[in-house]
């Protein structure tokens, strides 16, 4: 039972990527997901999360504009689609899921767990 996260990368200011979380053995569609990071040095903050049909969305105000967050529950996958790349971006993505099927959106650390193995961002200016 695990969270995959896949499709970091080194890219220059102002790119995109497209980060997509996989699960394995896990029933993902009954609970709301998330998206967090972690830069060195500081604590996982969170950054965007979906209810589990996608209905609402919570975006931290640092990525509100330039990430989508999305899942297709028929593949049992969510995505983080980043466009405006920051070098302040550059962390470690990890996906989670929330704890409960009664969290609609949540957005605290608290609320998630079955964190995912990360994927490296590296934003160079």
């Amino acid at each position: 039972v695990q969270l995959q996260a896949s499709g970091g990368g080194s890219v220059q200011s102002g790119g995109s990527l497209r980060l997509s979380c996989a699960a394995s053995g896990l029933t993902l569609n009954n609970y709301a997901m998330g998206w967090f990071r972690q830069a060195p040095g500081k604590e996982r903050d969170v950054v965007a999360t979906i209810s589990r049909r996608s209905g609402r969305t919570y975006y931290a105000d640092s990525v509100k504009g330039r990430f989508t967050i999305s899942r297709d529950n028929a593949k049992y996958t969510v995505y983080l689609q980043m466009t405006g790349l920051r070098p302040e971006d550059t962390a470690v993505y990890y996906c989670a899921r929330a704890i409960s099927t009664t969290l609609v959106v949540p957005h605290d650390l608290a609320d998630f767990h079955l964190w995912g193995q990360g994927t490296q961002v590296t934003v160079s200016s």
